[in-house]
């Protein structure tokens, strides 16, 4: 399992069958997105440290330290920063 570290504050551990963004949500937190498929680009980070893999096909354009976790996969430990999300409201 590789690290996953968010906008330098949080550390979660990535599990290798699941997408970057299926990562952030099984680890409590609501990571902005509206397509899971590369179109729309509201997920879109900046990829400060290692490697992905893609499992889908960019549509959305990026910049050439972007990455879309909708269809990623982390290689390696990864460092990402803008990640947009909010934690998962607790249910009474």
């Amino acid at each position: 399992m590789a690290t996953v570290k968010i906008n330098k504050i949080i550390t979660i551990e990535s599990n290798p069958s699941n997408t970057l963004l299926e990562t952030m949500e099984q680890a409590g937190l609501e990571p902005e997105y509206n397509c899971r498929d590369g179109h729309c680009g509201a997920c879109r980070c900046t990829l400060l440290s290692g490697e992905v893999e893609y499992v889908g096909f960019a549509m959305a354009y990026t910049q050439s330290n972007e990455i879309l976790p909708c269809i990623c996969k982390a290689k390696t430990p990864v460092e990402l920063s803008d990640v947009n999300y909010q934690p998962k409201a607790k249910r009474a």
